[in-house]
């Protein structure tokens, strides 16, 4: 999915869509592209809006890249994953729906295989996430009386990372062409439809750039990610 606007990022995105940020000597979506192929995904379709001839011009068929890259071309926006029903019948039976705008190691093929084993409909990449108050809480009754005192506590949640395997058959019939639909929205459809909507827990580095200070941490994880890459 890379035809968002990127509004966050202003003034960036008014010359470039989000996707091709660049990242050390690649943007965004290339290195997400590059990811995929080496978990052996090697058939793409980019859902393209804004500023979508420069992400065309770039990366064209895939050849370049070792891959097969179609579009779909959203001339409205249509939510997260509205754009779906366009290319549903292109897609496998199972297949990969991502956010163009991640950094992360995640093995996509683990993801795809756990996906495949537990028959679900739909499986979402979660990571651990931790956050910390920085001031004491205080429990409290109606009538003010304090029962527990805790400092600073720390909650974790369990984080959506923008990447999902999704089972074709499953998904279709909550699909409507030219209708709005947010991931959000399509996740609990399949819930009130009785499917087995799964969490995929993953060890991974994670970033969605989303505000001007994601994209300078994405920078400081590329170049970790890439140093990783190359030692012994």
């Amino acid at each position: 999915m890379a035809g968002g606007k990127g509004t966050r990022l202003l003034p960036y995105t008014t010359v470039l869509p989000k996707p091709l940020m660049p990242l050390g000597d690649a943007s965004v979506l290339e290195h997400l592209l590059c990811l995929l192929r080496r978990h052996q995904v090697r058939r793409v379709c980019l859902a393209v809006n804004h500023l979508r001839h420069l992400i065309q011009t770039l990366f064209g068929d895939g050849h370049a890249l070792g891959m097969e890259i179609t579009y779909a071309v959203e001339d409205e926006p249509l939510g997260t994953c509205g754009l779906l029903a366009q290319v549903i019948d292109e897609m496998e039976e199972r297949f990969l729906l991502l956010n163009g705008d991640l950094v992360t190691d995640m093995d996509m093929a683990a993801l795809i295989a756990h996906h495949a084993e537990s028959g679900a409909a739909a499986s979402v990449a979660a990571l651990r996430y931790g956050a910390q108050l920085e001031y004491g809480v205080l429990d409290v009754t109606d009538q003010g009386q304090i029962t527990r005192i805790r400092e600073k506590p720390r909650t974790e949640y369990l984080i959506n990372m923008g990447v999902y395997a999704l089972t074709r058959a499953c998904v279709r019939p909550h699909l409507r062409l030219g209708q709005r639909l947010d991931m959000p929205e399509l996740l609990q459809a399949l819930v009130a439809a009785g499917h087995d909507v799964r969490a995929y827990e993953a060890e991974c580095a994670w970033l969605d750039i989303g505000r001007p200070e994601d994209f300078v941490k994405a920078q400081a994880l590329v170049q970790g990610l890439s140093e990783a890459a190359t030692r012994p």
